[in-house]
This record gives structure tokens, C-alpha cells and sequence, in this order.
């Protein structure tokens, strides 16, 4: 199997305010995949499409192999979810809901379940009720973790919690991916710590994926370039061009997607100057790639 998930032309609304438009989605087998876009892109209601609990209107969805929601019941024993919103029952310990979620899975490992307890120093006599935020988030990792699933699905699983503990919980599910070769996908909106663990990426804006690359191609070929005597219309490009803004006097800055170092040669040929090539960093490159989604009429090959 080659895509884990995929998504082609699924369109789904929530009333007359937003909607996901014909979104196009795969997700290749092993990856760690970051699904980035800032708050009310679509990213969780994109999840929840792809776990059953909301139905796309047209479109197709595979998770695993099986068509959801026909055969999404068959996909959801082989993937551990944590939800942007945490779902745990208050009134057991930590022990007990280890016990309750241990009898919906045959293949629940107890002796990682208690290893992952006793690294995340989560005491299992607590009540879940007296957990703080960043150890109800530790716990549902566990609980994800511990039924040894083929597919994580992470919707947002460190926003709030203290570096401390994102750093635990990141580590935790980097040793899960690389033993069990497991696939993971990462709904956040921290962009950095996105970089550090994530070999692919989707970005997502007002119900759209507006890219979806390697991580490598994401972090390298988006370029900030300083061009001279630019000419009002550039036709054919060898690169996309997201932005351009006049800098100063005959300069303007350009930002492009897809840049490579023989792309050059494309102002040696006639009377623009490119006067240098500008790295951005992963956040940058996300702001970039948003601003080009929202304005659309720039130039692009």
C-alpha cells in the first residue's frame, strides 16, 4: 500500500459559513506527516472526515485500505487517535481507564502501557480528574499508543502543554514510529516543532490544502529572491511565483515555490538581474505559501 490515506475531491459544509472544496489528500505509507494551518483552516473537520464521525457530502475517502464510512470500523482497530479536544472519563484513575480502553483492543500490549505510564510519571492511583493539562495529554498518547496501531492520527496533541512535556510526548511518539514503522499524521499549528519530526506536509487554508510536498522540498525550495528591472510581465516561469512586492527603487522582492540553483540561467537570458537568493525558514515559507492562497491573482507558470 502505498497512501495510508487518501482523499480525492471530498467537499463537505457546516452551514453557509465553511466549507472543505474538492479536497485531494494522500498520505504515504511510514511517513510522519504534518498537517499544518492556522485555527478554523478545516484541519480537525478534515480528521473527523477521515475517521467516520463526519460524512463528506462528494468525493472518496481510504484510510487503510477501506472505504470510509462504509468500512471505517475495520481501519479504526489498527489506528490509536488523539483528539484536539481530550475524552477521558473523570471519575476512574489512570489505572482504571488503562483497564477500560485495554478491553477494546486484542492487541493491547500491557507491558508498554505501563512502561509508557512510568516515562510519562504519570501515577496510576490518580484520579483522572486531578491531572493536569499536560498529563491528560500524556495519557491519551498512551492510550493511543499502547494497542500497537498502524495509523496515529494527532490532532493537535501539544498545543497548550509546557515544552517540558512536549518534548516527552514528541519522543515518545518518535521511538513509536521508528520501531513499529508506523505512519503518523500530525494536525498542529506550531510550525517548528512540525519541522524537527515531519517528512511530509499538507497546508491547509479555508477548507483547502494549498500544498502538500516533502518536508525536504517545503524547506528548501521556497526562496526569497531580490530582482532588478523586473518586467511587468513574466510569462513562462521554470519556478511558481507566490508574491512580488517592489522593494526598493527598480527592485522588487519575489518570493517563488519549487526553486532550484540552475534557475538562474532564467535571468541570465534577459534584462532582469537577480541579485541574490534568500533562504526563509519553515515558518516563513508557511506564511508565504498562505498569503499566495489568499491572493491568487499573482503571476504563476
Amino acid at each position: 500500500m502505498s497512501d495510508v490515506i487518501q482523499l480525492r475531491n471530498v467537499t463537505w459544509r457546516a452551514g453557509r459559513e465553511f466549507a472543505i472544496r474538492d479536497l485531494a489528500m494522500s498520505v504515504p505509507s511510514g511517513c510522519v506527516y504534518g498537517f499544518l494551518g492556522p485555527n478554523g483552516s478545516g484541519k480537525t473537520s478534515t480528521i473527523r472526515l477521515m475517521l467516520g464521525m463526519l460524512r463528506a457530502e462528494h468525493g472518496t475517502i481510504s484510510v487503510l485500505g477501506h472505504d470510509v464510512p462504509k468500512g471505517v470500523h475495520h481501519a479504526l482497530a489498527r489506528i490509536g487517535y488523539v483528539p484536539e479536544r481530550l475524552h477521558l472519563y473523570t471519575s476512574l484513575t489512570v489505572e482504571e481507564t488503562m483497564r477500560y480502553h485495554a478491553a477494546f483492543y486484542a492487541d493491547w500490549d500491557a507491558t508498554r502501557a505501563e512502561e509508557l505510564r512510568r516515562a510519562f510519571a504519570l501515577r496510576a492511583e490518580t484520579g483522572v480528574e486531578r491531572l493536569s493539562k499536560g498529563e491528560s495529554g500524556k495519557l491519551m498518547v498512551l492510550l493511543a499508543l499502547a494497542h500497537n496501531p498502524e495509523l496515529l492520527i494527532l490532532d493537535e496533541p501539544t498545543d497548550g502543554l509546557d515544552p517540558v512535556v512536549r518534548r516527552d510526548v514528541l519522543a515518545a511518539l518518535l521511538e513509536y514510529v521508528n520501531s513499529k514503522k508506523a505512519t503518523v499524521l500530525i494536525s498542529s499549528h506550531l510550525i517548528h516543532e512540525q519541522e524537527r519530526i515531519c517528512d511530509h506536509v499538507g497546508v491547509m487554508d479555508d477548507g483547502r490544502l494549498v500544498a502538500e510536498m516533502a518536508m525536504t522540498t517545503f524547506r528548501s525550495g521556497i526562496k526569497r529572491l531580490r530582482v532588478l528591472d523586473a518586467p511587468a510581465e513574466v510569462g513562462a516561469l521554470p519556478f511558481t511565483l507566490l508574491n512580488r512586492e517592489q522593494s526598493i527603487g527598480r527592485e522588487e522582492q519575489w518570493v517563488v515555490r519549487g526553486w532550484q540553483p540552475e534557475m538562474q540561467q532564467w535571468f541570465a537570458s534577459g534584462a532582469s538581474e537577480l541579485r541574490e537568493v534568500i533562504d526563509l525558514d519553515l515558518e516563513e515559507s508557511f506564511v508565504e505559501l498562505l498569503r499566495s492562497a489568499r491572493t491568487p491573482d499573482v503571476e504563476a507558470n
